[in-house]
């Protein structure tokens, strides 16, 4: 979750920056974790999911376990809360990486044959050179495991809320730019004036709408003399 540090005022005249020291009050965000800690411990208790032995096989009874537990009620506990290291920027370009990206990025992909869907992946488990391995999986297991990361129809990956709200982001942008005297972010432009932004496409894809590459043009009834290679293809997946 990102939240602004301030907002624009109900009637709009003002920009209400953000108190010092706002966000996430350390001594309540400890408090609410240590409850929430101790409850869960108190759930898994109740389901016979602990398990007791030695010197501390009497806490299996429940009142025992309920005394040994009360004092941790009233010590402090701390949360680790503090600034990044790499500012803002690093926590947008964190965040960006589970929400701009799919399952598996292009880079990975190796080929496509008759044995299934090759591609590179990190094993944990091992350091040094060795943590970059090669998997090869079934075409029908490598799509299955893909689409386990396809999120189910009515559930959306990012939510705008506050300035960001779809009916009114446009307007409330400019006008917390305009009371923050921020300047409008510039089109670029080329010498000539005319602006960088991507042009229509020429020959859209009637499937996905990108570019398509015309790689040969022969009359009708005429066969064409591009002939597709034979060897292993390497596949790619937009990620855009």
């Amino acid at each position: 979750m990102i939240v602004p540090g301030g907002g624009i005022a109900l009637d709009g005249s003002r920009w209400v920056s953000r108190r010092p020291r706002y966000f996430l009050p350390v001594r309540i965000f400890s408090e609410l974790f240590r409850g929430l800690m101790l409850a869960k411990l108190i759930a898994a208790h109740q389901a016979g999911q602990l398990q007791f032995f030695n010197q501390y096989a009497h806490l299996a009874e429940r009142k025992a376990f309920a005394r040994y537990l009360a004092p941790l009620r009233r010590r402090k506990w701390y949360v680790y809360s503090k600034h990044p290291f790499g500012g803002p920027q690093a926590v947008l370009a964190y965040l960006s990486r589970y929400t701009h990206r799919v399952a598996i990025s292009n880079r990975r992909l190796i080929a496509l044959d008759e044995n299934g869907v090759t591609f590179n992946y990190k094993d944990y488990r091992t350091n040094g050179r060795a943590r970059r391995k090669v998997m090869t999986l079934a075409t029908s297991e490598f799509i299955r495991r893909f689409l386990s990361h396809v999120l189910p129809k009515g559930f959306h990956r990012i939510r705008y809320y506050g300035l960001l709200a779809k009916s009114s982001c446009a307007e409330n942008l400019a006008r917390a730019r305009e009371l923050l005297a921020v300047p409008k972010p510039q089109v670029l432009t080329d010498d000539d004036g005319s602006s960088n932004e991507p042009s229509t496409t020429a020959h859209p894809c009637p499937c996905c709408g990108g570019r398509m590459i015309i790689i040969e043009t022969f009359a009708p009834g005429c066969q064409p003399h591009h002939r597709p290679s034979a060897t292993t293809i390497a596949i790619r997946i937009d990620t855009s």
